[in-house]
């Protein structure tokens, strides 16, 4: 069922106290490359608690898009507050992103990819002795945490932030038909294809990544994990379609809380923080509530 908010935004960020967070720089053993990854834990826990394990987006880094005006991250922030509030996290950079590259590089990147790298750290978190262990992914996070919760035990609740629910119309809008043709049609799976992104920046991926788009599905993924879920959308986001988050709940059997906000992908961080300091908020309560 969907359950209804049931404090206001600003009850919710009362939840989160004044403290201070220590972070700490970890690395992740993995095949062919190892995972780069910060734990931050609230100041003075002496022993792994309640813990959130993030996922970033698209061409993404752990700390995620930098908030202008601030030094901090989406993710960072997110981390931040969380760890205020008395919620370990971990954040990683998958292979190939961020200071996770190497022999692979962002261009190997592919959505089975990135699950193995979650669970991997979702292993790290629990043989360390940390849980419950939480769930947070944004964006192309979030279609990775679809699996990731799916595909895995001990995840006590999962958070989807305007995660990707259809990712070939999502995939195709942003990189465009000629590239998905360009990479069907490429003999060497090796080879990358590139293009632009809308926001000025080049990626280049292999055929690996536009096949993995036409057979992952999320839907799936997310109907094969029972707990519960948070699905968070913004009712401005151009890149996922704001009907995303009702399939996610309608493939989902199980306890739901459905957030919705007016705010684009990134959460409105280019004019104010207010939306994604609500949406953190209202995560917080989420996970304290399960």
């Amino acid at each position: 069922m969907i359950r209804p908010l049931a404090l206001s935004c600003a009850a919710l960020l009362g939840l989160a106290q004044p403290g201070l967070a220590m972070e700490r720089p970890l690395t992740l053993s993995a095949p062919v490359q190892d995972i780069a990854a910060t734990l931050e834990t609230p100041d003075g826990a002496e022993a792994p608690g309640p813990v959130v394990l993030l996922l970033h987006g698209f061409t993404g880094t752990r700390d995620e898009l930098a908030i202008p005006g601030t030094d901090e991250g989406v993710f960072s922030r997110t981390a931040r507050l969380m760890a205020e509030a008395g919620l370990s996290s971990l954040r990683i950079d998958f292979r190939g992103s961020g200071d996770s590259t190497g022999t692979m590089t962002y261009a190997d990147t592919t959505f089975e990819g990135q699950v193995a790298d979650a669970q991997t750290a979702l292993a790290w978190l629990q043989e360390a002795g940390y849980g419950p262990v939480y769930l947070l992914g944004w964006s192309q996070g979030g279609l990775v945490a679809t699996g990731t919760a799916g595909r895995s035990d001990g995840i006590a609740a999962v958070a989807l932030w305007n995660a990707v629910a259809d990712p070939l119309p999502t995939y195709t809008g942003l990189l465009g038909q000629a590239m998905f043709d360009a990479a069907a049609a490429a003999e060497d799976p090796d080879q990358p294809v590139t293009t632009g992104l809308p926001w000025g920046a080049e990626v280049a991926l292999k055929p690996a990544f536009f096949e993995g788009v036409q057979s992952y599905d999320p839907l799936a993924e997310i109907a094969a994990y029972p707990g519960p879920l948070l699905v968070a959308q913004g009712s401005q986001d151009v890149l996922v379609a704001p009907a995303s988050a009702d399939s996610l709940l309608a493939a989902h059997d199980g306890p739901e809380v459905k957030y919705t906000d007016e705010m684009d992908h990134s959460f409105n961080i280019f004019t104010e923080t207010a939306a994604l300091d609500a949406l953190i908020a209202r995560t917080i309560a989420f996970f304290q509530e399960n």
